[in-house]
């Protein structure tokens, strides 16, 4: 062969070596992830998560400014938006997408069959239809269940617990922004209520003046109560949450410990931001070479339930001591 003819030759094989194999080729490479959040950037908890997520990666080798760039999209709260935003990210031709959560990651898949996904709160990703099954995804995605749908019924149960009077609960969700529509978690909640002497209903909101109307509505009743859906619209919107069930009265309880940090009465649910540490070992990964495909959905291994007692004392909840001590927090 001609030394021309030879040099053609690797310069061809070249081309077609896999993008990972070229990185691992090329020191000085640069790999770009992408970042897609509902929650907005001055959010404070949200941007400890990816603060967190950026500090893992660097643990692992991965350092913004050197052989990195991490390009953010945040609060994409509506479809035009997050359309907007997820086609900007997918243009740019990342090596791996973050996802907040079922909303975001559901864009995403719109817009791209082939950019690795890495999502961190998604709670049902099979009945999203996200991927084919929890051990072997089999697509573009793979990432971190925030919770499962029986938890429904267990947040009733908590509830219940704490305030024997109750006897009217509303589901409080976002159609638009909720796993399935709602009914993932509304199911198994609706199951449980007529074993706990509850009258179980929807209370669906789609916008902030009807966050007041649903929960005022709930204050009127004496024994009426709250639960608050994981859903990437009301943590959006937790302040006025928190704020209103107290102004009105309402015992509720939330999936995270975000709300009782800020005056919600009751929370259980997974760490979040455990799910953004371990996330930074799956975008380590397929930065590395491995595919999404291969790489199992993981679900949480780690649940607080956190009570606030200066909203019970406010509400006039005494919480038996045994409840306390089950407790992971008590705020005072």
């Amino acid at each position: 062969m001609r030394r021309r003819d030879f040099i053609k030759v690797i310069a061809g094989s070249a081309g077609a070596w896999p993008l990972a194999t070229r990185a691992q080729q090329q020191p000085n490479y640069v790999r770009r992830v992408g970042v897609l959040m509902m929650a907005a950037e001055n959010d404070g908890e949200f941007s400890t998560y990816t603060r967190t997520l950026r500090e893992e990666l660097e643990k692992l080798g991965w350092i913004e400014g050197r052989n990195l760039k991490v390009d953010y999209r945040w609060g994409v709260v509506d479809s035009d938006l997050m359309t907007r935003a997820t086609k900007e990210l997918v243009a740019m031709q990342p090596d791996v997408i973050l996802s907040q959560n079922t909303p975001t990651t559901a864009s995403l898949l719109r817009q791209t069959q082939s950019i690795p996904i890495v999502f961190t709160g998604v709670s049902d990703p099979i009945g999203s239809r996200f991927v084919q099954a929890l051990a072997r995804p089999g697509g573009n995605v793979t990432g971190f269940v925030n919770m499962e749908g029986s938890l429904g019924g267990k947040w009733l149960g908590l509830l219940k617990e704490i305030v024997p009077r109750l006897t009217r609960v509303g589901f409080l969700f976002n159609p638009d922004t909720a796993p399935e529509g709602g009914s993932y978690f509304f199911g198994p909640f609706k199951a449980a209520a007529p074993h706990l002497g509850v009258e179980a209903s929807a209370a669906p909101v789609r916008s902030t003046p009807e966050l007041e109307s649903v929960i005022a509505d709930y204050g009127r009743d004496p024994n009426g109560g709250l639960m608050i859906m994981p859903d990437g619209f009301l943590n959006s919107h937790r302040t006025e949450i928190t704020s209103l069930a107290s102004h009105y009265r309402v015992p509720a309880i939330y999936p995270y410990r975000f709300y009782t940090e800020i005056g919600g009465l009751l929370s259980y649910g997974n760490d979040l931001l455990d799910n953004y540490r371990r996330a930074a070992s799956y975008i380590d990964r397929i930065l590395k070479g491995e595919k999404p495909s291969e790489l199992p959905i993981q679900v949480p291994v780690k649940f607080n339930l956190v009570v606030n007692m200066k909203t019970a004392r406010m509400l006039g909840i005494g919480i038996p001591e045994s409840f306390l001590l089950r407790a992971d927090e008590v705020i005072e």
